[in-house]
Formats: structure tokens, C-alpha cells, sequence
């Protein structure tokens, strides 16, 4: 279903209202909600910058209604408004979401105008535009192995021409993204093939192979036995190295087995004590009976 309204206002902080050209609804799509400015040589491109600007700030604003906590933490410093989820925020009130990372997408539709014009005007929306539609950098422990940008705080912008649409329609590769190179259907345009789902991906395999190469580190570290050559358990290790069990663990240099025989040893050693130790002394041999010769009878 393609639904369309026109010069639809949005109310910023300041009560300024900045009304778009037209809003597309096409869900079935691919694009359930896109804002569209319409440009007839009549707007300078820096202009077009400050439309930008507007609807950057109004995808970071908050409802009237959102609760203390929230406001607060907007008013906190600048940027808290990142923290805040899409749902949350006073955009979601007027637009269901986008299936996309990013705020409300926004498409420039240059007509009546030249080819060096529509190209020297998109070169000034990226370069003065770039903080509104850029995607930054996500902040990883993985920082080398992950390439993915983060495309949650962006308006996603898109630029053609009226002459374009007529000529192929609005499904055509005729769109292209700020920040990319060629022209794109709209729905290819509007994906981030580089956003969140690569980086989940990426972050996935960074954090298999830094759990790869930490057991690595600790294998190459494992203990050997001096005595027999065997590599020690884990328990073993551990026995050794923790405090209230390296007291009792015996010689440290040998594994459990080894330990294990030693502990036998000892014990055997032991018992071998306790038994010689309770065995009854044996008695001395009595002095012959001397004076039993005194009464002998004389023969």
C-alpha cells in the first residue's frame, strides 16, 4: 500500500515548524515512512544543510510526556539523547519504525535543475551536512577487527531527480546515499549492509578469536611435571597457585598423578610408623634361678 501526505509540519524545541514537501508511506516496499523535500532551484544548498539540521533535531527530541528520568537525563548533557531508544523519542509518535537503524530517512528530489548543479549541491550536504548523516565508528573492545558503522543516531539521506523519476520510476537504481558512490534502488539505498548487523557479526568473530588466543596464551603457560613430563590439570594448576591451597599443595613442580603418589607414599610411610609404633615391646629374658641351686639335694 503507497500512501502520501503533503506539507507535513514537525514542531521543534524552539516551535519552529519545518514542514516537509511530501511523506511517502510504502511499508509493502520496503520503506515505511520517507520525508521528501522537493527543490526547484529555488533553496541555496546551505539551506538545504539547515533543513537537514531540523530534522536531525527533531528525531532527538522527546514527547511531552516522557517521564522525569528521561528529561532529566536529556537536560544532563548534549548527547544523553543517544541514549535514549528510538521508541521513546517524539518521532515514534507520528512515524512506525523504519526496519532500518537511524532516524526518519530524507530524500532531496532536485528538478528543473542542471546536472553540475544537483552535483555541486549534494557535495555541500555532505561535506556541511556530514554530522547529521554520517554513521560514526562503533565503540568496540575489538576496536581493529570491526569495520561496521553505527548508524543510530543518522538521518539517512537520499538524493535523485525529479527528471529521474519520471523517466524510471521511483523502484529504479536512481537513488544515491549521502556518503556513498553510484546511484541505488531506494530500498538498497535506505539498507546499511556496513551497520548493525555486520557488526554483530564482526563482534562475534572478534571475541571467538580473542577467546581463541587467550586459551592459546594460557596453554602455552601450562605447567609441566618435572618428574614424569605430563602437562598439569587445570585442577592442579589451580591447587598451586591458589593461596589456600598452595600451602597443602605439596612439591609445586609435579602434577596431581605425581602428587597423588607422593600423597601415597607419605601415607604409607605413616601407617608403616603408627603400626611399629603401637607394637608391643617384647620381654627381656629372665636371670636363671640361682638360688634354687642353693636347696638342691646332695646326691
Amino acid at each position: 500500500m503507497l500512501g502520501f501526505q503533503t506539507e507535513i509540519g514537525h514542531r521543534l524545541g524552539s516551535s519552529f515548524v519545518q514542514r516537509a514537501d511530501l511523506v511517502v508511506r510504502a511499508p509493502e516496499a520496503g520503506v515505511p515512512v520517507l520525508l521528501v523535500e522537493v527543490d526547484r532551484r529555488t533553496e541555496d544548498a546551505h539551506e538545504l544543510v539547515a533543513k537537514l539540521r531540523r530534522y536531525w533535531e527533531w528525531g532527538r527530541l522527546l514527547p511531552r510526556d516522557a517521564t522525569k528520568s528521561k528529561i532529566d537525563l536529556v537536560r544532563s548533557r548534549p548527547d544523553a539523547i543517544e541514549h535514549v531508544d528510538h521508541e521513546k523519542r517524539l518521532w515514534r509518535r507520528f512515524y512506525p519504525p523504519t526496519g532500518r537503524e537511524g532516524l526518519v530517512p530524507l530524500a532531496f528530489v532536485f528538478a528543473d535543475t542542471t546536472t553540475t548543479k544537483v552535483t555541486n549541491t549534494t557535495a555541500v550536504l555532505e561535506e556541511a551536512g556530514r554530522r547529521y548523516w554520517a554513521p560514526r565508528r562503533y565503540d568496540s573492545l575489538y576496536e581493529k577487527a570491526v569495520t561496521a558503522l553505527d548508524y543510530r543516531q543518522a538521518v539517512p539521506v537520499v538524493v535523485t531527480t525529479l527528471e529521474q523519476l519520471t523517466e524510471h520510476g521511483a523502484g529504479a537504481a536512481v537513488w544515491r546515499r549521502l556518503g556513498r558512490n553510484g546511484e541505488q534502488t531506494l530500498t538498497a539505498a535506505l539498507d546499511n549492509p556496513d551497520g548493525d548487523d555486520l557488526y554483530r557479526a564482526q563482534e562475534a568473530h572478534a571475541e571467538a578469536e580473542d577467546q581463541r588466543r587467550r586459551a592459546a596464551e594460557r596453554e602455552a603457560q601450562r605447567p609441566v611435571c618435572s618428574r614424569c613430563g605430563r602437562k598439569f590439570s587445570d585442577e592442579r594448576w589451580k591447587e598451586i597457585t591458589v593461596h589456600r591451597t598452595a600451602v597443602r599443595a605439596g612439591d609445586k613442580s609435579v602434577c596431581g598423578p605425581c602428587r597423588a603418589d607422593d600423597v601415597a607414599r607419605q601415607e604409607a610411610a605413616a601407617e608403616a610408623a603408627r603400626l611399629t609404633a603401637a607394637a608391643p615391646e617384647p620381654e627381656d629374658d629372665q636371670e636363671p634361678d640361682r638360688s634354687r641351686g642353693w636347696f638342691r639335694r646332695r646326691t
